[in-house]
């Protein structure tokens, strides 16, 4: 399916649950956000120095975005929907950055836990909340010793109080500790993920945070990294080929961090949590991938060794490789709308379109906003 009936089914059925909606402006200042490489928009590229190329960004943005997809993450569709810059990696020093709508603390291979020596990311999640304080109070600094000099490009004290404060984050913690833990293992610490987590909310709320999106993680299993390494066994896979034992993980985990998010709005009642439940939205998107226009639920565009799941763990998206004496290149394939997955661990900017589309329908969120949508789906393709 191209990607104009595409994008008339996605308007279709986001209208048809907000066309009897009051509209309510959301009014949010600015927004700042916390996460792993799902929203990532180039702080750890930044960060590590490291080159995230072609076909990286080939879509949307016709060059690396310092994104791990072809085009758009959710995030930047959601920046849209509310009428608001792309958020701006905290750590990339170059380009100009302007940080007067928010910035982006979020960082690929990202954990809640603390990172170790042998992490992906060094920037866990308690280390983007201090580099959002640090962030904070340099800004508001600036901001008093230079009058109007840097008002154009750094949030006033007013904005942190009225911004959003976006976290998705936890798939690493969950999905990283079955290289070493059986699932029971790995269960057994989802609470103290959670203790964690909480502790970053708090430390958020103590700076003036008080509206927070959380969103909860994916259907881990169903990604091509997980099922290549852990579902070899047939018997280990459900009926969509998933792998059954990190989805059971995952749904563990979004039940207490969705008790969590209620507790914490409990405990601080001027506060406005809002759990948004990606699990379910991406789920479905698996089960019914071609009723959404997709032509490929689980196999990667960009990747190697062709079906079932064109994914080799040994060579990233773009990479050329020698494999078994053979140079080889993880190239994209020919039209990423088809495809869910773009790298084996990401979505592709299709999917993420659709994610974002199904979030702003509200109905996905505890409490469901459906009845507060401003949006007319002002997503553009």
């Amino acid at each position: 399916m191209n990607i104009t009936m595409r994008f008339f089914y996605v308007f279709v059925f986001v209208t048809m649950h907000i066309q009897n909606s009051s509209s309510v402006d959301f009014d949010y200042l600015a927004a700042f956000n916390f996460g792993d490489s799902n929203s990532d928009t180039g702080d750890l590229v930044a960060g590590l120095g490291i080159h995230l190329d072609l076909p990286n960004g080939q879509n949307y943005f016709k060059t690396s975005s310092q994104r791990f997809c072809d085009g758009r993450l959710v995030i930047d569709y959601l920046m849209d929907a509310m009428d608001m810059p792309f958020l701006n990696p905290y750590l990339d020093s170059l380009g100009l950055p302007n940080f007067k709508k928010g910035c982006n603390f979020a960082a690929a291979g990202s954990t809640i836990l603390p990172a170790t020596p042998t992490s992906v990311s060094p920037f866990s999640f308690d280390l983007q909340i201090s580099q959002f304080i640090r962030f904070k109070s340099r800004a508001l600094e600036l901001l008093a010793k230079t009058g109007r000099k840097y008002e154009k490009y750094l949030p006033p004290l007013d904005y942190y109080a009225k911004g959003l404060y976006m976290i998705d984050i936890g798939q690493n913690d969950i999905a990283g500790a079955f290289y070493s833990k059986t699932l029971d293992q790995v269960l057994a610490s989802i609470p103290s993920i959670l203790e964690a987590f909480e502790a970053g909310l708090k430390r958020l709320y103590e700076e003036g945070g008080r509206n927070f999106w959380i969103h909860n993680t994916g259907p881990l299993g169903c990604l091509a990294q997980n099922i290549a390494k852990f579902g070899t066994d047939s018997t280990k896979l459900d009926e969509f080929g998933c792998v059954s034992s990190h989805n059971q993980a995952a749904k563990l985990f979004n039940l207490q961090l969705h008790a969590l998010s209620n507790k914490f709005q409990a405990q601080f009642p001027d506060s406005n949590v809002n759990y948004v439940d990606i699990f379910s939205i991406k789920s479905n998107l698996i089960a019914n991938y071609s009723r959404f226009g997709f032509e490929n639920p689980i196999m990667v565009c960009c990747g190697i060794g062709g079906p079932p799941l064109n994914y080799d763990s040994r060579i990233s998206c773009g990479q050329t490789k020698v494999l078994n004496g053979t140079t080889v290149t993880a190239k994209a394939c020919d039209d990423s709308s088809e495809y869910i997955n773009w790298d084996g661990i990401h979505y592709t900017e299709a999917a993420n379109h659709f994610v974002s589309s199904q979030i702003l329908t509200g109905k996905y969120s505890d409490p469901p906003f459906s009845d507060q949508m401003p949006f007319l789906l002002s997503l553009k393709f």
